[in-house]
């Protein structure tokens, strides 16, 4: 019991100490809003826009909102208990893979010691429904492999997060070397696993008008920044030394293996059965080398660990403990040593910063801004320059009349359909402006205008689209005022291009009324949608759009 239990009670313990809710945790918590308003799940109301990454998180948060808990206490609190319930899953998972022999942790131990786990425990994301997913649906593929509740459970990868849909992938491959049902089984367990995500597909394309949701469209993820993204699992791997832990994982597979001490439960008869019993080991490392290569494909990430956390589970699943033997127990040992040495000591040499390659200690910056060891509710108390932003959008609210200010983080206008605020930094910006008005976002987490541009250069892994200031001018900005650095012939000819082309359709499809009609050129055209980009520079743009 103390395999599985102890690993989940202190991750949660440290999960707890380290509680807090990021700025991007925000963004569901206003769609959550939203929701239960009425407006539906958007970001701003008359825009259909998908701003939530994980689908399923955001629904979980709202059917906590319908019975009436707080978004943001149940974003961080759920998200600890499921990162808690997704460690004793582990362990329980290997435990019965090695038949319910005596174990001693392994896996849970590197997990253990490193920080980002603890801070991700909470943060308000959904990476602790991931943890629980990818434990759950392994212990389920390794327990009940024939079972079609089996496939529903791996088929929610692409609901958790669209790039689990890896995982969801490679464990059914191993559901069906594990089973090798009949043409007919095989097609109801594809049928089981894709209804779900099939239907909110389907969903997702008529009413958004996209494939993928729009953070996805923002940051580019069909792209390659292969040195970018190694810069990333480097910025991961070094300032902990995982090579230490690596090494005595490797040396403690590479003795069990051989020996059976690292196979999979009995498989029906059939033949190679000594292969067959090794897929429910191999199918999660596998699955994590595939999401560790995607991370890196797509040039990583600007929290420092947070993208590399899921990937690094499923590789440890097969070792979360392991047989106990005198190699087991000493590989335990030295693991052990290094996950007290990595908890007290290493840390990355950026702390509550951002690094000097855009990756930032992301809950240590938000500690800082905040003055609280905690931040769960965002005071941004050591935040002077957030909080003249908060002060502008009051303003704006209180005054009623047509007012447009422009600066070089912030843009702030109040009209009669409410406060339209453009910020970089979209989780406060939702947290301020009113459910009636449009908070935006230059990088385009939610706006589609800012998502569909071109990148950037020199902008940090996901922060690299900025949108113009005459683009929002155009499009929202009250007339006869234009923002600083904006030449009139520049928001004239963006006013124009949002007439013209893909911007027109792209902006119909996400304000026009929702009619049958509509969500089906939604969905036909969804494809061509989601791929359509656009120059940021508005002359240029109104040549290629409207010739």
């Amino acid at each position: 019991m103390a395999v599985w239990l102890v690993p989940a009670l202190l991750v949660a313990c440290a999960g707890f100490r380290r509680r807090w809710m990021s700025d991007d945790a925000y963004i569901y918590v206003r769609t959550v809003r939203q929701v239960l308003a009425g407006n539906g799940p958007v970001f701003n109301a008359g825009e259909r826009v998908e701003s939530s990454t994980g689908t399923l998180w955001q629904w979980l948060l709202a059917g906590a909102g319908a019975a009436g808990v707080d978004p943001v206490p149940a974003a961080v609190f759920g998200g600890l208990l499921l990162t808690a319930a997704g460690f004793a899953l582990a362990g329980i998972g290997a435990l019965r893979t090695y038949g319910g022999r005596a174990a001693v942790p392994l896996g849970s131990l590197v997990l253990l010691g490193l920080p980002p786990v603890w801070d991700f425990a909470t943060s308000g994301l959904e990476t602790g429904l991931a943890t629980c997913w990818i434990a759950g649906a392994w212990l389920a593929l390794t327990t009940r492999p024939c079972a079609l509740s089996t496939s529903v459970v791996i088929g929610l990868g692409p609901l958790v997060r669209p790039d689990l849909g890896l995982v969801t992938v490679v464990f059914l491959g191993a559901q069906w070397l594990l089973v090798r049902p009949s043409w007919r089984g095989a097609l109801a367990g594809a049928g089981a696993a894709g209804a779900l995500p099939a239907a909110y597909e389907v969903f997702r394309a008529g009413y958004y008008g996209h494939l993928v949701p729009l953070p996805a469209v923002t940051k580019e993820a069909s792209q390659s920044l292969w040195g970018r993204g190694l810069g990333y699992l480097a910025d991961f791997a070094h300032p902990y030394l995982l090579w230490v832990p690596a090494l005595f994982v490797a040396a403690a597979v590479a003795v069990l293996v051989p020996c059976g001490g690292l196979r999979g439960p009995r498989p029906r008869p059939g033949p190679r059965p000594g292969v067959v019993r090794l897929v429910p080991v191999l199918a999660p490392v596998v699955a994590g080398l595939l999401c560790w290569l995607y991370v890196v494909k797509v040039g990583g990430d600007f929290m420092h660990g947070r993208m590399l956390l899921p990937g690094l589970l499923l590789m440890l699943l097969p070792v979360f403990a392991v047989p106990v033997t005198r190699v087991g127990t000493l590989a335990a040992v030295g693991v052990g040593v290094w996950a007290v040495v990595c908890a007290g000591w290493l840390r990355v040499p950026y702390g509550g910063q951002i690094g000097p390659a855009g990756i930032a200690d992301e809950r240590g910056v938000y500690v800082r801004h905040n003055a609280d060891p905690h931040p769960v509710r965002h005071t941004f108390a050591g935040a002077p320059h957030h909080l003249e932003y908060v002060r502008k959008v009051e303003a704006a609210r209180r005054s009623g009349a047509p007012v447009l200010l422009f600066g070089k983080e912030a843009s702030v206008s109040a009209n009669t359909s409410g406060v339209t605020a453009s910020y970089v930094v979209l989780g406060l910006n939702g947290a301020v402006v009113p459910l009636d008005g449009a908070a935006l976002d230059p990088i385009g987490l939610a706006y589609p205008v800012a998502a569909h541009s071109e990148r950037v250069g020199q902008g940090r892994v996901g922060h690299d689209k900025r949108l113009p200031a005459a683009w929002l001018a155009a499009d929202r900005g009250v007339r006869g005022e234009l923002p600083a650095g904006a030449e009139p012939v520049q928001v004239a000819a963006a006013r124009r291009a949002l007439r013209c082309g893909g911007l027109a359709e792209l902006n119909a499809a996400a304000r026009s009324r929702l009619t049958t009609g509509r969500f089906l050129r939604n969905l036909a055209g969804a494809w061509e949608r989601t791929s359509f980009r656009f120059p940021n520079d508005p002359v240029r743009a109104e040549r290629e759009l409207c010739g």
